[in-house]
Formats: C-alpha cells, structure tokens, sequence
C-alpha cells in the first residue's frame, strides 16, 4: 500500500514537471518563434487596433465626448501613384476656443458653450483682431453652418491670418476620441489653437489596412498636406507615445520644405527606438532576459521595418522641440524621453531649433496619459508655440 502511493506520487510529480516544462517551452520558446516568423503578429502586438475603447463610440458625433464645434470627415491616402482606391482615414478638426464664441449661433453650440466652464476662463491669446475684422463677412457667407456647407465653413476659418494649428499623432489602442486624447484637444482648444486629430489606418472607422510604419507615417503626411493646402498659418505637430515615432519620422520627411515645414515639434512621453522601447515595455518583462530575445523579438521588427527610430529623425530636421515625460510613466519609461532629449541636444546643429525637456515628478501621478492635467502645461506649450510659430530654420 505504501509503496503504491509513493509511485502514485512519483507519477504525478512526474507529471507536474512534464506540464510546467511544456508550459515554460510554449511560452518562452513557441510564441517567441511564432513571432519572429510572423509580421502580422509583430504589426498587431505593435500597433494593438483591436484594442477599442470607448465602446459605443460614434466617432461622426464628436460632441458625444464634449467637442462640440468639431467636424468630422475622411481623407483618402494613396500609397503610391497607381493606387486608385487609397485608404480612407477618419479625422477631427477642433474648433478653437475664440472662434467657437464669436460663431456660437451660426454654429448652434450656444446652450454647450453656456454650459462649458472653459469658455468662461479668461480667453487665452489669439487672432482675435483678425476675428473681429473678418466676422461681419462670415456671417454674411454662413448665416448658419449646415452640413452642406460645413467644410466651407471650417476652413474659411483655418485660413483666417494670425492662427495657429496643432496636428496630433496618437499612440496605439483605442481611437481619436478616447478619453486621454480628447482631454489634450480641449486644452489645446482652450489655447485658441485649430486642433486636427485622426486615425491611422487600421484604427477606429479609417479603412481596416493593417498598419505599418510607412503606412501610418503616410496617413500623417496626408492629413498635413490638406492642413498646409488650406492654410499658411503655422502648424504645429504633437506626437504622443507611439505618435512620437510617427512624429519624427515625418518630420524628417518634411524637412525639405522649410518654410512649409511643421515650426515645431511636441514629443509626450516619447521613446527613442522601438528596439529600446519593446525591451523596457512592461509586456516584455517575461521576455527581454532570454538569451534569444533579440533573435526573435526584437530583429525580426528591425527587418520588417518597424523601427520609428527617433533617435535617428530628430537629427534629420531643423524645427525646434520640447519633449514633456513624467517620471511614473510605466508604458516608455521616462529614461528614454530623457535619452531622446540628450541625442537630439547633442547631436543636432547648433544652428537649428533648440530642444527642450520638461520633466514631470512621480509624486504627481501623471503617467503615461495624463500630463495634459498638469496645471503648468498650458504655458509651456502657449510659450513654446509664441517663440517659434513664425521661425524659419
């Protein structure tokens, strides 16, 4: 009897062990090689668009998040010369704040801006001149903002002299109009800035085109080549995590334009390379300690050209930075914001746009997502913008 239960216990041992050493072998050693092997895994671990939050969200309805005074409408990216369809991409054009007051009626949003308390803050610097002059004539256009002539509307004002547009590149999950996302709009429309917001292919209601990194750099391109088509007014581009990489790697393909060119860039919480970025992510801490870590993780997205190598674009064009990071942020880790701010400061020419970093204290729980509610902030950027929206380097 005793010895029939010590073999009895022999075999489950046994058997326990077999179990934990096919367990430690799929985790460490299967997914691994199916991620080396498999682009689609890399796109989709990277660019996470099954990730959708808010559910339920209408992205048409932008006032369903409190942006009242917001179009929305697609663009069609084409890839190359020979592409027909293109790819269609939703996107958002924010109001500012002082354009929203003059034409709350012809713009119906009189009872939301009544109710909004930012529109009772004393109102932040502006065209407000420009306005004034130009309103009587608006009025006369647009009696009232329909959705046939909506566009018009949006973009008589985007032309209006003396402006200021930000173009925001969001990180990976979720849409334009998440929570965290929305919060940064409404800051910057507060500071009487033209925000446009869009989604990559891929995300959200642009066309399902799995994303890559020339194809979501592309999607950016597009959307900056209807801003500057439209207006002269400065453009301002703010990148956000993922964004970041998007953010630069335009830039450096703008860089050639100059005048045309974005007059600043705004990096939060940015990374330097998604080498650097994939090995300190929270995700990878099962991972990064293998032996064959960089065999199967971080190659294969070297090769597939998923790289967003910051480190790399922002020594590639001229326009000044200010990169903002808080020291809790746990999805990039702070030190690679600050490892990004001391190449470009390095290696930049001193004759180009100078860079900037503002670091912000863990004690204030900031995170990844949520620097836009750091009551210094809206300074900083009114000061980053007013020194070098009319600069040329």
């Amino acid at each position: 009897m005793l010895f029939t239960r010590r073999r009895l216990l022999k075999r489950v041992g046994l058997r326990s062990l077999q179990a934990c050493l096919l367990i430690f072998f799929l985790i460490f050693v299967v997914l691994p090689l199916i991620f080396r092997y498999s682009v689609t895994f890399q796109r989709g671990i990277l660019f996470l668009t099954f990730i959708k939050y808010p559910k339920g969200l209408d992205l048409t309805k932008p006032e369903s998040v409190g942006l009242y005074a917001t179009r929305n409408f697609y663009i069609t990216v084409k890839d190359h010369d020979q592409d027909e369809d293109g790819v269609r991409v939703g996107v958002w054009h924010v109001l500012p704040s002082n354009a929203v007051r003059r034409f709350k009626r012809e713009l119906r949003v009189e009872e939301e801006v009544a109710q909004d308390p930012d529109q009772q803050l004393d109102p932040a610097p502006g065209n407000e001149h420009e306005l004034k002059e130009l309103s009587p004539a608006i009025r006369s256009e647009f009696p009232v903002v329909l959705p046939e002539n909506e566009q018009l509307f949006y973009e008589r004002l985007l032309r209006m002299p003396g402006g200021t547009v930000v173009l925001y590149l969001h990180g990976n999950t979720a849409s334009r109009g998440s929570g965290h996302r929305s919060e940064v709009y409404k800051l910057l429309r507060k500071l009487n800035y033209h925000v446009f917001s869009f989604d990559y292919r891929g995300y959200a209601d642009s066309d399902p085109v799995p994303p890559t990194e020339e194809g979501v750099v592309r999607d950016a391109m597009m959307v900056f080549e209807y801003i500057a088509n439209t207006t002269s007014n400065p453009i301002v581009v703010w990148g956000h995590s993922l964004g970041t990489g998007v953010a630069t790697h335009l830039c450096a393909k703008l860089a050639s334009l100059r005048e045309r060119a974005p007059r600043g860039v705004i990096l939060e919480s940015p990374f330097t390379n998604i080498r650097d970025e994939i090995r300190m992510h929270p995700f990878a801490k099962l991972y990064k300690n293998l032996p064959w870590f960089n065999f199967t993780i971080s190659q294969p997205m070297y090769t597939n050209r998923l790289r967003f190598e910051s480190d790399v674009h922002v020594l590639e064009f001229r326009q000044p930075i200010m990169i903002i990071h808080a020291e809790d942020d746990v999805v990039v880790p702070f030190n690679l914001g600050y490892r990004l701010y001391r190449i470009a400061l390095d290696g930049r020419s001193r004759s180009w746009g100078p860079v900037e970093f503002h670091r912000f204290g863990a004690s204030r729980k900031y995170g990844h997502k949520y620097l836009c509610r750091a009551p210094e902030l809206p300074g900083l950027i009114q000061k980053f913008v007013e020194n070098y929206r009319d600069a040329v380097y």
